[in-house]
């Protein structure tokens, strides 16, 4: 989201609720929080807020990033521990999502090897 729009203080609150531990995202918990009425639709909300709330999801899993890479190094401390294998999992993904991710290359040579000209494309 590039430019910041005024949302109402109702939406503010909402987004507010939505990323707190009490609502921890759940989307109706948090409209309660915010003062929605019960019968307004949780999809008329979401799609008013749809760049905020990805924005506030992608900043949560940025202020978990280094719960995450401790988590890989714990692991490496202790190999055995129980769940080390969901840990590795789990922290894999938030990294990934946050940028930190594998980097992976491919090197391409051109040891003065044979060179291929294709034909021109025919025009049937």
């Amino acid at each position: 989201m590039n430019e910041k729009r005024e949302l109402t203080e109702k939406q503010n609150l909402f987004l507010e609720a939505l990323m707190s531990e009490e609502c921890r995202g759940n989307l109706r918990a948090a409209m309660n929080a915010a003062g929605y009425a019960k019968e307004t639709s949780i999809s008329s909300v979401v799609a008013s807020l749809k760049d905020e709330i990805n924005d506030k999801a992608s900043m949560t899993l940025a202020m978990n990033a280094p719960k995450a890479a401790w988590s890989m190094v714990d692991v490496l401390n202790d190999p055995s521990a129980m769940g080390a294998r969901n840990t590795v999992a789990a922290a894999r993904e938030v990294l990934d999502r946050t940028g930190l991710i594998k980097k992976e290359q491919v090197e391409v040579k051109n040891t003065g090897g044979a060179m291929f000209i294709l034909p021109p494309k025919s025009e049937d």
